[in-house]
Parts: C-alpha cells; sequence; structure tokens
C-alpha cells in the first residue's frame, strides 16, 4: 500500500502544498466528495461481500453499519 504520509515523500509535501493553497470553502467541498467517495466504496463492499442480497436488503445493511459509524457525543 503507498504511504502518502512520510514527510520524506515528495508526494507528501506536494499534497500539503495544495491543501494550504486551498481556501476554506474549496477543503470543505473535497471534505465532501471525499466523504461521498468513502460511502460509495463501503457499499461496493458490502455488494462484494453479501452478493445474494436484495437492493432493499443491502441498502438496509449498509444503513445499520454507517449508523454504527456515528459518533454519539454530538
Amino acid at each position: 500500500m503507498y504511504k502518502l504520509e512520510s514527510k520524506n515523500n515528495p508526494d507528501h509535501k506536494e499534497y500539503i502544498k495544495v491543501l494550504r493553497n486551498m481556501t476554506p470553502e474549496e477543503k470543505l467541498k473535497k471534505t465532501f466528495e471525499l466523504s461521498q467517495m468513502g460511502k460509495k466504496l463501503f457499499k461496493e463492499g458490502l455488494k462484494n461481500s453479501f452478493p445474494d442480497l436484495s437492493k432493499e436488503e443491502l441498502n438496509k445493511l449498509y444503513l445499520e453499519r454507517i449508523e454504527k459509524c456515528h459518533n454519539r457525543n454530538y
């Protein structure tokens, strides 16, 4: 697996540079994009893990699993 967090990695330095040049609105938009992408990947993983489930059953399982991820401290 590729490790971006290594501070000696030139890609990490470029990544930090790009983040610093983003406006707060751009950062927020990117956060939403990454969140949506993560949810799509999670759904695809569930489809692969449970190929026999219907769309409705898969959506129910997805919502149950997502609910477990929410921080209840808010």
